[in-house]
């Protein structure tokens, strides 16, 4: 690594809080995108020119175009979200590029989302909520919108790190037993506080009340819930996803939903976002959020501090707090 950078030129791609933005300005010279709309490409593309640090959030696609245009003075991407395959890692490493994320600072906030959806897909909550706002005429009865209880049921956790961790938590205190898949078991300690049971993946399908994905996206997971993997789970069981879209297939699952090979679903993330499968959009069995994983006040603006943090460390020759190549 080299020295330090003094007033290097820091771009930031999109609107991130001011704190976050203002603690860069304090040492360099920063250019943020601050509309509430998604930058235009190539005005992104432009603006990058000549930076030596961009900060890009999970709308941006940081990728060989983009680093060409920007330049090969450009020493690091920090990326404000800890999922970063909105970034050619790849590309960033062969040119000498930082990648860096944000982990921790959101898990809270987005096991609160996962728990959430867990509640409105199994007791149709939302599906609820449009019966009132349509005002479409409805009677108490001892029939009426029934859901499944969550207490003594499993719930199988696919990818166990801290976001998963934090939601079996709370599915516990539901009532809620817990089985997962890791490529190792979960230490002692966390595995007796949970008292969860590791599995294999189409154990866990085929065994759980509700599946809730935690895993990375990356080319491994692109579709590892497709419509083989579907007709594996119970017929009665809902699938919960607050990982990243593409780690669903979403046409499968729309065939799923409207066939009756699964009960329902909850989404927070969809494959080609901020697009919505159309196939969705009708089905009463489908609560659908626009990724409000990590949409706290405090959360956001812990990402966005840690994204500050992790480049004014390396424009000051020091190693970011997390690395990601």
């Amino acid at each position: 690594m080299g020295g330090q950078l003094t007033m290097a030129k820091v771009v930031i791609t999109g609107k991130i809080p001011q704190v976050a933005v203002e603690r860069l300005r304090a040492e360099h010279d920063v250019t943020s995108w601050d509309a509430d709309v998604v930058i235009e490409r190539a005005e992104l593309l432009s603006r990058v020119k000549g930076a030596d640090a961009v900060l890009s959030l999970l709308t941006e696609k940081v990728d060989g175009e983009l680093l060409e245009a920007a330049g090969p003075q450009l020493k690091v991407v920090s990326n404000v979200a800890v999922g970063y395959n909105n970034i050619d890692v790849k590309a960033c490493t062969e040119r000498g590029i930082k990648v860096t994320n944000t982990p921790g600072v959101l898990t809270e906030a987005t096991a609160d989302i996962a728990m959430a959806l867990i509640l409105a897909a199994t007791r149709r909550l939302a599906e609820g909520e449009r019966v009132i706002r349509s005002q479409t005429p409805w009677q108490w009865g001892m029939f009426y919108m029934l859901g499944m209880g969550i207490q003594g049921r499993q719930l199988g956790i696919v990818g166990m790190g801290q976001i998963g961790i934090a939601t079996a938590k709370r599915a516990r205190a539901f009532g809620m037993t817990i089985a997962y898949t890791k490529r190792s078991p979960l230490d002692a300690a966390t595995n007796a506080e949970l008292e969860a049971t590791h599995m294999d993946l189409d154990q866990l399908l085929a065994t759980s009340d509700v599946v809730s994905l935690h895993c990375p996206y990356s080319p491994e997971t692109h579709h590892l819930i497709n419509a083989e993997r579907l007709s594996k789970m119970r017929k009665n069981a809902y699938l919960v996803n607050t990982a990243r879209g593409p780690v669903v297939d979403e046409a499968a699952l729309v065939d799923a939903l409207k066939g009756g090979v699964i009960a329902g679903a909850g989404l927070d993330v969809f494959e080609h976002e901020p697009k919505v499968h159309e196939g969705l959009l009708g089905l009463d069995n489908a609560v659908l959020i626009p990724h409000l994983g990590s949409a706290t006040v405090e959360t956001r603006t812990a990402m966005a501090n840690l994204a500050a943090t992790n480049a004014l460390a390396f424009l000051a020759g020091q190693t970011p707090p997390n690395p990601v190549n």
